[in-house]
Formats: C-alpha cells, structure tokens, sequence
C-alpha cells in the first residue's frame, strides 16, 4: 500500500470525518452479500442514517481502533478491499476509509487471530462469523455518512472500523 507523505494532519482528518458525519448523517440504503463458503445473505435497509450525528464520539471512537492511522482515502475506487484479522488478527485493515457514494467495500479475512465478524453497530449490514483466509463480505455504500463496524468477538481488544461516505 503507498503511503502519501504529504497527508493532512491527524486533527484535520478527524476534523474532516466528524464535519462530514453532521453533514451527511442521513441514510443508508444497499444491501450486502456474504460471499464466504457460497452462501449468501443481504445487509440491512432501514433507510436510516449513518452517523448518529456525534463527531466528537466518531472521531474518540475511531482514534482508538486498532490498526487507526488516520483515514485513508479511497474516492473515486468502484471497489475497495478492507482486511479483516490485520495487523497481527485483531484489527481492520485499513481501519478507517473513505469512499465516494456507490462503492463497493469487500471485507477480505486473512485467516488470522481467529473468527471474527463485520457488524454495523446500528445493523445495517452484519457478516457471519469466519475464521478461514479468503472468506469475505461485502457491501455497497449508496449514501454519505459515517459508518462505525465492529468485529463482536474482538470488539473489546478495539477491533472496530470505519467507513465514510462522500458524495
């Protein structure tokens, strides 16, 4: 993965992701399908926000996720690949992304640190739980927002991430 040394600072990206998600805290809509082990299965559509609107609380949350070094930004990618088990199996990888409206984001497994899973935290889209390198999950973010997940299991070791969605 390229890293850019020209990056803006910490505080203005978590400054950039809390703005966005007052801004943008209006909905998702899209299913996901689980791919793993040819089963498939839809996330959820509640037509609900993003965000629940507290940037102060996205920008905490996700600052102390595993594997968080800063937003990377995807935009303009019709697809975009996020690890699940990174960084020594308990983290995402990367842990926060940013995605233009449209996007697919297929949650990978690596086969490390265990089963884990991807969950929403307000359901609107869940993987099962997996263990085996390959599996993945994904999902089509039609609607800009911040998007906080969890991998239940680990969340209390800080296995958690996010995805912001811009227009």
């Amino acid at each position: 993965m390229a890293r850019h040394h020209n990056r803006p600072s910490r505080r203005a990206v978590l400054a950039a992701v809390g703005s966005t998600a007052l801004v943008f805290g209006s909905g998702c809509v899209g299913g996901g399908t689980d791919e793993a082990g040819g089963q498939s299965g839809t996330g959820g559509e509640d037509g609900t926000g993003g965000d629940d609107g507290s940037a102060s609380g996205t920008d905490d949350w996700i600052a102390s996720a595993n594997n968080y070094d800063g937003v990377v930004d995807r935009t303009g990618e019709s697809t975009v690949t996020v690890g699940v088990g990174a960084a020594g199996g308990l983290a995402f990888g990367p842990a926060a992304v940013r995605v233009s409206a449209g996007t697919e984001v297929v949650w990978d497994w690596t086969g490390e640190g265990g089963q884990h899973n991807v969950v929403e935290e307000n359901g609107r889209f869940e993987s099962d739980l997996y263990r085996e390198a390959g599996s993945t999950f994904t999902h089509v973010f039609e609607t800009a927002g911040t998007y906080r997940y969890i991998c239940t299991p680990h969340q209390a070791s800080g296995m958690r991430g996010a995805v912001e969605v811009v227009e």
